[in-house]
């Protein structure tokens, strides 16, 4: 049986041959801890240290501004309860939008609930935060404006350079989680004017479990956890060596091959959305039109049901309806809500992402098998 076209490389991404290359010796003679003393820790630092170097070269920022973190999730937590707990004194205001990924919204929920205000900004048709929105949103005691450089779902990019700077404006601080577009588009903290800046490992051909927060020179943070003081003491616990090693590799290939990437997933997007629109099916494309990933195609189908579509699409095409990371049931998720999609599409939307290996022949085989799927599942016209 052939393996489904893989199309959800937004939830996750395969390991890069050449991230595997790199970790290889941390499965055997690399193993030392890095706080140790002796060769094999000294050995084992210096490739934590290597790969923070790569991380920040993908960054454009300095070193000792990486902190590595067990994943996007992390790093989010600690952006949000850091700053929360470090400026509480100075005010407990929060602004977000409204369609965060959970482990933004999480959080600010949180800190709703003990004490704090959350405003979560609307979007409009395209899933854009206005930033009039921000700029009218922002108050005296707001601390922190956490805004996702680009949503997971439909993939909208936010305007995060003209939002940061309206919260500098205004004394706050700004995070963005940029899990979806590191290694997708550029990710410069000087261009964005952010604070701190959130990327999961997982997302860009590395392993899970590894993430990492750009928290620029003199940002004041708590950390949530506490331990010993490795990552400058805001992140404890011994170092993932192998995924911090495997980070740094896949950080590397971007800042080498981002431009060759992009454009081959803007084609493979092209090519994808242009044969769904030949099928000749009533369907509508969610997120902005130029604004959005390179690789990421939401479509709703009108009247169908997207669990029914992903069932019949099995053992052919992996997608995803809804955000990969919290879809169970499929509803409509809180983006497609905050963007007013109207519901016969919003029920049958599915997430398309290609990546760095999609090949134009799986484009072409995941258009026929949607198109077979959508004639199977077509209500059978009366007599």
């Amino acid at each position: 049986m052939r393996t489904p076209v893989y199309l959800d490389y937004n939830a996750t991404t395969p390991w890069a041959p050449e991230v595997v290359e790199a970790i290889t010796p941390c499965l055997g003679e690399l193993f030392g801890n890095p706080s140790s003393p002796h060769s094999l820790g000294i050995a084992a630092k210096q490739a934590v240290e290597r790969a923070r170097a790569q991380v920040a070269g993908m960054l454009r920022c300095r070193r000792d501004e990486v902190i590595f973190t067990s994943g996007g999730t992390e790093a989010n937590n600690l952006a949000i309860f850091g700053v929360a707990q470090a400026l509480r004194a100075r005010g407990r205001h929060i602004i977000t939008s409204a369609i965060e990924h959970p482990a933004v919204m999480e959080p600010c929920r949180w800190l709703e609930r003990h004490g704090y205000v959350v405003t979560a900004l609307p979007v409009d048709q395209h899933g854009r935060v206005p930033p009039q929105d921000l700029a009218a949103a922002l108050r005296q005691d707001t601390v922190l404006v956490t805004i996702m450089h680009a949503n997971n779902e439909v993939g909208t990019v936010q305007p995060i350079a003209e939002l940061a700077r309206l919260a500098h404006e205004a004394g706050a601080l700004f995070h963005t989680d940029a899990a979806q577009t590191a290694g997708k588009l550029p990710v410069e903290v000087e261009a964005l004017g952010v604070d701190l800046l959130s990327i999961a490992g997982h997302k860009l051909y590395a392993p899970k479990g590894v993430g990492a927060l750009y928290v620029r020179a003199g940002t004041p943070l708590e950390p949530f956890t506490r331990g010993a003081g490795h990552e400058r003491g805001l992140r404890p616990g011994t170092e993932n060596l192998i995924g911090i090693v495997g980070l740094g590799a896949a950080a590397a290939l971007v800042q080498s091959h981002l431009a060759q990437d992009t454009r081959h997933l803007v084609a493979m997007r092209e090519r994808l959305e242009g044969g769904l629109r030949g099928l000749g099916v009533d369907m509508r494309v969610h997120g902005h039109p130029f604004e959005r990933l390179p690789n990421t195609l939401s479509v709703g189908f009108r009247d169908v049901e997207a669990k029914d579509l992903l069932v019949e699409l099995a053992d052919e095409v992996a997608a995803s309806a809804g955000a990969a990371c919290h879809a169970g049931e499929v509803t409509v998720s809180e983006t497609l809500r905050a963007m007013d999609v109207p519901l016969a599409y919003a029920r049958g939307t599915l997430r398309f992402s290609v990546g760095r290996y999609t090949t134009a022949e799986e484009a072409d085989h995941a258009i026929a098998a949607i198109g077979r799927a959508l004639t199977r599942l077509a209500p059978a016209e009366a007599d």
